[in-house]
């Protein structure tokens, strides 16, 4: 079976690992902070490492300090995660289209969406491509509202020669096993605004407060900690941490093995008619995390089926957020997103990955072939 995508470990990950699990930390040690400053680094920001992309959703939107009633703007095409934890928080989820050619959200429909009680808008880097984020900073610092990028795709590549994690108030990162890099479960925070990423952190290890210059309680001893907040145990271990600090080593490496892959179905595909592919605009630099094709609706269901039949595990990203059924109180009339519908009618996932090789790579290239005739 040819998955979509698929983590890559090699030794040196493994003995990274070893080497963690052979020390006296498990858990939150030494290996926590130096993950943090390595990623820290690559995204431009500093970070905060937590348990997964969803945890940091989670700690972003508490960092902001979302309340019931406010607003968050997002993109339909991503991961129900972008909303479900804006929505944990009592918020109301708002959509805006997304563009044609990226499937990120589109800045037109943004500004359209914004209201009084809108918090913060949402750019999710749909397959690892950025999204417009001069355009949406812009629109954010006009209105005085938030800009939280969702990078779960996109670690590693650059908008106009900055780092995705360097422009958003806040980013949020996923090191699932098929994302770009992975820490087993995990993900991190990045925050250009260094009192969001306190808050961040502080959520995400229960709201602990442990500076004795921050006590209310003053009569305890040393042993002494106390919440002034609720938070959650987000934290990431330090034996995962060691895997990422393994893999952030050849983030770079990935990067141009993906970026070959992708030139390589370009090449292979583009005399079939009525195939759309995945763009790349000239002011980025992406580190693909998928290899998204678009076909004839009608067409889209035999070739999914077809290619998985063959051993070749597509899959399709994403059925737009808002048609999931705990949506249905929303009453959203599907008709407001054209695009969003559209792109999902006729999206299919190829495989794109670090480790993928060359022979499967022209599998899939056939097989495609054999069955869009």
């Amino acid at each position: 079976m040819i998955p979509y995508g698929r983590h890559f470990v090699d030794d040196d990950d493994i003995a990274a690992v070893v080497s963690a699990l052979k020390s006296n930390w498990l858990t939150t040690g030494p290996l926590v902070e130096e993950f943090e400053s390595a990623l820290g680094k690559v995204v431009g920001a500093p970070c905060i490492a937590v348990s997964s992309g969803t945890a940091a959703l989670h700690c972003a939107y508490a960092a902001i300090d979302l309340q019931p009633g406010d607003e968050v703007i997002t993109p339909p095409i991503t991961f129900i995660a972008t909303q479900a934890t804006a929505a944990l928080f009592g918020a109301k989820i708002v959509f805006a289209d997304v563009q044609s050619d990226t499937a990120n959200i589109d800045p037109i429909a943004v500004e359209a969406a914004i209201t009084s009680r809108t918090k913060a808008i949402v750019a999710v880097d749909f397959a690892g491509h950025p999204a417009d984020l001069d355009e949406l900073r812009a629109i954010a610092d006009r209105y005085g509202i938030f800009l939280i990028e969702d990078a779960a795709h996109s670690i590693g590549s650059t908008y106009k020669g900055r780092p995705v994690g360097s422009i958003a108030d806040i980013t949020t990162f996923s090191f699932f096993p098929t994302k770009n890099l992975t820490t087993g479960e995990g993900g991190a925070v990045a925050s250009i605004h260094p009192e969001l990423l306190a808050r961040a952190k502080r959520f995400s290890r229960q709201g602990l407060v442990r500076t004795p210059s921050e006590f209310r309680i003053k009569d305890q001893g040393a042993w002494h900690q106390e919440v002034h907040e609720f938070g959650l145990n987000y934290r990431l271990p330090d034996i995962l941490c060691a895997l990422g600090i393994s893999q952030l080593r050849r983030l770079e490496d990935s990067k141009c093995r993906k970026n070959a892959i992708f030139q390589t179905y370009i090449d292979e595909l583009k005399g079939i008619n009525g195939v759309e592919f995945p763009i790349q605009r000239s002011c980025v630099s992406v580190n693909w995390h998928l290899f998204p094709i678009r076909v004839s609706p009608e067409k889209r269901e035999s070739l999914f089926n077809g290619l998985r039949n063959h051993g070749i595990w597509v899959q399709v990203n994403y059925i737009p957020a808002f048609r999931h059924p705990v949506f249905e109180d929303l009453r959203i009339d599907h008709g407001h997103y054209p695009t969003s519908n559209l792109f999902y009618s006729k999206e299919i996932s190829l495989p794109m990955f670090h480790s993928l090789k060359d022979a499967d790579l022209d599998k899939v290239i056939s097989t495609f072939k054999e069955l869009h005739t």
